[in-house]
């Protein structure tokens, strides 16, 4: 698949993804976010990871302030990522760090320290689809799979979102296009070889 149809492709399931998602209403997203970060704490991965990086949501995405508060309670080190120079950079955050908002919605971390990619244990992925492959559809960039290539081989990668947002067909993939090794709905934890 050449990259033009590639972006077209993943375009056309970005709006298809998107307008589900927006159409559930706030109380389903709600009830289904704290399921989601329940089933999310409760893996054995992320139990035991020391540092853990999470995305700031916005939107209609699953709202991840909870899950930053009970990861920073828990006594694991959290980091939220900051786009610098083009590239993500883990920043450390506990509940309450100043942070910027970003021209997409999302926030970064105004200050923490640099977490080295090698130190991370967990990434918590957004993205807008994902399929029962491992593989997602993110907004733009590709900043979260760039990321993957830094980290080491045993850190995991979770994806997040509702049920809604995973698909039964193989998502538009490139060459460059990491996949994940799990993900949490609401309704399920998949697991996927790498």
């Amino acid at each position: 698949m050449n990259a033009g149809v590639l972006k077209r492709e993943k375009r056309r399931v970005r709006e298809r993804v998107l307008a589900l998602r927006d159409a559930s209403s706030m109380e389903e997203r709600e009830a289904a976010g704290r399921a989601i970060v329940e089933r999310l704490l409760a893996l054995p991965e992320v139990a035991r990871a020391k540092t853990v990086m999470v995305f700031w949501s916005f939107g209609s995405e699953i709202d991840t302030a909870p899950l930053l508060a009970r990861l920073h309670e828990r006594g694991a080190r959290v980091a939220l990522p900051r786009i610098v120079e083009g590239e993500l950079e883990a920043r450390t955050y506990a509940p309450g760090d100043p942070v910027t908002v970003t021209t997409f919605g999302a926030a970064e971390p105004s200050d923490g320290e640099v977490v080295p990619p090698e130190e991370v244990d967990v990434v918590v992925t957004p993205g807008v689809a994902f399929d029962r492959r491992g593989m997602r559809v993110g907004y733009w960039g590709g900043y979260y799979d760039r990321f993957f290539a830094r980290i080491r081989d045993d850190a995991v990668r979770v994806g997040i979102g509702y049920a809604v947002q995973l698909v039964d067909e193989p998502l538009p993939a490139g060459s460059f296009d990491q996949p994940l090794d799990l993900l949490v709905t609401e309704a399920e934890v998949l697991r996927f070889e790498r």
